[in-house]
């Protein structure tokens, strides 16, 4: 075999593969939005585009899956310029209007606002969200759009749950379709069952014009970071275990927590009627994991 034709097998090969991760994106983002769902007939669809990875493949494959659903709504791209130093104003109206997308460029000066109420060296990510978050709303107010669309993937759910359950003693995770604090706007997650890894290549595939989220100059959220690092071990030395956390977060039995209000311990009797869902109390865990697999919260 010439030279050639190694090139070109390795170009087909390269070529199947990113039309494999394409067909599973959307296959992935339509699941959701079904499972969820999270887009109907004559919805006004506002996407959040931050110019990160993962914003810019919800865009992406939101366009593909508008050409091929049976039913029509919107999409307008909007992304609010923080006045962050540094940012590239011209990248996102350029790549916009080069792809043909309606948008709305917000242009609101928080970097100032959270500069001067977060002293030095503290994280500014909480105030900034939450001022981000409610100008967005307004802006979906304005555009007459009923539903926000945001690039979470599945990764973020899980670090969330991760963050909640170690850091905030809770249950909680990142829900794929909520309504907002206000009560007024529906928020969708449509990446919800996409990898990170695959959202990171995907934007090496499309080439997205990616701009960078350390502008501002704050500090990296550690406990986020210690958590993804801790699910990326886990995954390297036990391929799967994070796939089988993240679908427990769709199998819950509330009978087997201790929730009071999630369900009604003080109230339940022994009637003699046999329950799939009752404890087997004296027995070894069926699930329970062997020695050699338990999973180390400190990576090795």
């Amino acid at each position: 075999m010439s030279e050639a034709d190694v090139i070109e097998r390795s170009a087909d090969k390269v070529a199947h593969e990113n039309q494999k991760l394409h067909k599973r994106l959307c296959r992935q983002v339509g699941q959701a939005i079904g499972d969820f769902n999270m887009i109907e007939d004559g919805d006004k669809v506002m996407v959040c585009l931050s110019g990160g990875k993962d914003s810019y493949a919800l865009l992406d494959i939101l366009l593909t899956l508008r050409e091929r659903a049976p039913i029509h709504f919107e999409i307008i791209a909007v992304n609010l310029d923080q006045k962050q130093p540094n940012f590239p104003a011209d990248i996102l109206p350029a790549y916009l209007t080069k792809l043909g997308v309606p948008f709305h460029i917000e242009n609101q000066d928080t970097y100032s606002i959270v500069k001067r109420l977060i002293p030095e060296g503290k994280t500014t990510c909480s105030l900034c969200s939450r001022l981000r978050r409610g100008i967005l709303y307004r802006v979906a107010d304005e555009l007459k759009c009923n539903k926000i669309a945001l690039g979470h993937h599945r990764d973020d759910i899980l670090e969330t749950f991760f963050l909640n359950m170690f850091f905030g003693g809770k249950l909680k995770a990142m829900p794929a379709k909520l309504v907002s604090d206000d009560g007024k706007h529906m928020v969708i997650r449509p990446m919800a069952y996409v990898k990170e890894a695959d959202s990171e290549r995907y934007a090496e595939v499309k080439q997205f014009p990616i701009i960078p989220c350390d502008l501002c100059g704050s500090q990296e959220n550690l406990q986020r970071k210690q958590i993804k690092n801790l699910m990326r071990e886990w995954e390297k030395k036990y391929p799967g275990r994070v796939e089988s956390i993240f679908s427990s977060l769709s199998t819950v039995v509330p009978s087997h927590l201790m929730d009071q209000e999630l369900f009604g311990f003080k109230d339940i009797k022994a009637d003699g009627v046999a329950s799939p869902l009752g404890d087997i109390a004296f027995d070894e865990e069926p699930c329970s994991t062997p020695t050699m697999g338990t999973i180390p919260l400190q990576p090795m």
